[in-house]
């Protein structure tokens, strides 16, 4: 592809699909984000930010650097400059911040801050990126239907599951697409209240909340099953929100950008004395890791903190070298609120008061293994393409020992350069509680419990190392998670919930909702017969 740059086309972490472009319009593998060996897609080469973007870039806007690094992985062959300006506008003009994505102060004198990731339509770190992904499918498929009419369009199916805010976010960046249907399937009782009501209120006609009888490993079995199943797709072109999707991660590393400019341009931070560690609060690695690809790409970040709360495998990789589940079962499972969004997963996930961090393994961190296995060998052993394939069987490698036996352990030079770009914490429920409670106490400020987790290891890591600015990401509104942060404050003289409901919660209960329910019992056969009836009925 003569007209896209190394970091414009794509390969799969496992081997088995090399030389894509960001759109793959025949197959629509990169914006389904599973490859068919079953690997994820990565860039062919991590591109370096100009020279002297420090200085040429701190006064752009968040769309504007949105743009500048868009345009490093997508080639302006697929997306002419001005359509992507556009799809970049209209996905940030919704967010309730003109900066979108703000760094404010929380500990001056310990140099702590927090990148608030929630000012986007339904008020989670996920807007940033899903209010992207539904305005880039939108344009895809607008001109691939240009001239067309009838039957003759090309239709896109989104398929998803959640246990939390993907499925508001998915639903909010995709509402009203022509030519876009959305279905996505959360198990029945077993999401916050909030969260429901924020999917099933929504009246556009393309959006369909299916609510399962089973828990959220039912529910994504059945996404899997979806996008396996031949019959489906001889009628369906499916399309994928989940996280591992590479267009969320690349709409991620824009706030890394933006939040390190913001610091170096203020009178709290010395560029050429001072370092930043990002920490951030990580279930399936997806945020991180567009952390890793924004340092790689020049952000000068000392280190990332991976922090966890007690579904730990990310935290023990990183402290030993063995990435290993490590499955707990009644009683030792049951923690958290329901109404929360917890006790959606059987599976051995331990339940916690952070719901959208539990997890029993990270499904993007195939993609930071695939980087490991390439700089653990020698430079001067192969060539590049040797290299990447070496890379790529190793993955392989491993993700079936993780299949076959639940675990494995990787080489001590593959660790150290794990631990040369990142480091780990793992925060407690009552150490989540105690962030909460010490944090507003100190200026009123509220934390959810997800970015609470993220600042009790800032506070770690700024023990650690004094004099280092530690950047935590804030990824959800605390009023999500009502009842972990009412725990937390419910003693402190002062303190109403109603104070900090935004008012787009408030009557949202009383909406009428859309539900379509659906039996576990009934099996693929039954969902498919629904999926392929609704989607006929919006094209009628």
């Amino acid at each position: 592809m003569p007209s896209h740059t190394a970091s414009q086309r794509y390969f799969s972490t496992r081997g088995g699909s090399f030389d894509l472009s960001f759109e793959d319009v025949h197959e629509s593998r990169i914006l389904r984000g599973l490859a068919p060996d079953g690997g994820l897609f990565i860039p062919a080469e991590i591109p370096s930010l100009p020279t002297n973007w420090q200085d040429e870039w701190h006064h752009l806007s968040f769309e504007e650097l949105a743009f500048h690094i868009f345009s490093l992985f997508i080639s302006p062959a697929e997306i002419p400059p001005s359509a992507l300006k556009d799809i970049i506008h209209h996905s940030y003009s919704t967010f309730r911040v003109p900066d979108v994505a703000p760094t404010v102060t929380l500990d001056g004198d310990k140099r702590i801050y927090l990148v608030e990731l929630f000012h986007g339509p339904t008020f989670a770190f996920k807007d940033v990126a899903l209010q992207f992904l539904g305005n880039l499918f939108e344009y895809f498929l607008i001109r691939k239907n240009e001239g067309k009419s009838g039957k003759d369009r090309s239709h896109l199916t989104v398929i998803g599951a959640t246990s939390g805010d993907t499925g508001s976010a998915a639903i909010y960046g995709l509402r009203g697409k022509k030519d876009v249907s959305v279905f996505i399937m959360y198990p029945t009782g077993k999401v916050s209240a909030i969260q429901e009501t924020q999917m099933t209120t929504v009246q556009d006609a393309n959006v369909h909340c299916l609510s399962v009888d089973g828990t959220f490993d039912d529910c994504q079995d059945f996404v899997k099953a979806l996008f396996a199943d031949p019959l489906i797709n001889k009628t369906q072109s499916l399309g994928a929100v989940n996280s591992i999707n590479w267009a969320r991660i690349l709409a991620q590393m824009v706030y890394y950008v933006s939040s390190y400019l913001s610091l170096r341009h203020s009178n709290r931070f010395d560029p050429s004395n001072d370092h930043i560690r990002f920490v951030v609060p990580t279930g399936n690695f997806g945020d991180v890791l567009a952390g890793f690809f924004a340092k790689k790409l020049g952000v000068p970040s000392k280190s990332l903190v991976v922090a966890t709360n007690e579904n730990d495998i990310l935290h023990r990789f990183w402290q030993t070298g063995a990435y290993e589940k490590n499955p707990v079962h009644d009683p030792a499972a049951q923690g958290g609120f329901v109404e929360d969004g917890a006790l959606a997963h059987p599976s051995g996930v331990k339940e916690t008061l952070s719901p959208a961090m539990d997890i029993l393994v990270s499904s993007n961190f195939e993609r930071l293994l695939w980087y490991l296995a390439y700089d653990a060998q020698s430079p001067s052993t192969a060539n590049v393409d040797e290299r990447r394939q070496a890379a790529c069987s190793k993955v392989k490698g491993w993700q079936t020992e993780l299949k076959s036996k639940g675990g494995f352990s990787v080489e001590p030079k593959v660790l150290d350069s794990a631990k040369a770009d990142f480091a780990s914490e793992r925060v407690s429920d009552p150490e989540t509680l105690s962030t909460i409670r010490d944090i507003y106490r100190k200026g009123g400020y509220i934390l959810d419990p997800h970015s609470a987790i993220g600042v009790t290891a800032a506070f770690r890591s700024a023990e650690a190392a004094p004099g280092v600015h530690n950047v935590a990401l804030a990824t959800a509104h605390p009023a999500k998670f009502s009842n972990a942060v009412g725990l937390a404050l419910q003693d402190e003289q002062g303190f109403h919930f109603r104070d900090i409901l935004p008012e787009q919660f408030v009557g949202l209960e009383a909406l009428p909702k859309r539900i379509r329910y659906v039996k576990k019992s009934e099996g693929l056969d039954g969902l498919r017969k629904l999926i392929v009836d609704e989607v006929e009925k919006g094209l009628n």
